[in-house]
């Protein structure tokens, strides 16, 4: 007899592919958000000076929000496109804040006091979709190969 209880399910899918999806939407939103102000108010307040590198990070966190939004979209409707592009956006922020931590050339203006942040939740992101389990729902386990008899 087994005593291992089966998953939380709502509409399909995994308490844990609910929660990512929705962790995603919000840093999605907020970071679309934030980048729309951040490119409005180095324009017009004097606080701010626009120079080049605030245009960059503005711009960069709103692509970034963008596809933040795109791609939990993509893991919602469990389409490996989600799956895939959820990878290397936290892949890729990663590595943006790793350099930053350590000093060297990435997108500039990305601040230094929220890159351990967003290091600990993209790893924690990226290994909870290779799990065999969230794998299969996205249909990118592979198969092993059945030697056919003649």
């Amino acid at each position: 007899m087994s005593t291992k209880r089966p998953p939380l399910i709502y509409k399909g899918r995994s308490l844990g592919i609910l929660s990512v999806t929705a962790a995603q939407v919000l840093i999605g939103v907020i970071h679309v958000f934030f980048g729309f102000w951040l490119i409005a108010a180095s324009g017009v307040t004097p606080l701010f000076s626009p120079t080049p590198s605030d245009y960059v990070y503005s711009v960069y966190t709103v692509v970034f929000g963008f596809l933040t939004l795109v791609f939990s979209f993509g893991l919602w409707r469990l389409k490996n496109w989600g799956w895939i592009g959820t990878i290397a956006v936290a892949l890729f922020v990663t590595v943006a804040d790793a350099l930053t931590l350590l000093d060297l050339p990435s997108v500039p203006g990305i601040p230094k006091f929220a890159g351990a942040f967003e290091i600990t939740y993209s790893v924690v992101i990226v290994l909870y979709l290779f799990q065999s389990h969230v794998r299969v729902r996205y249909k990118l386990r592979s198969q092993p190969l059945v030697e056919r008899s003649i």
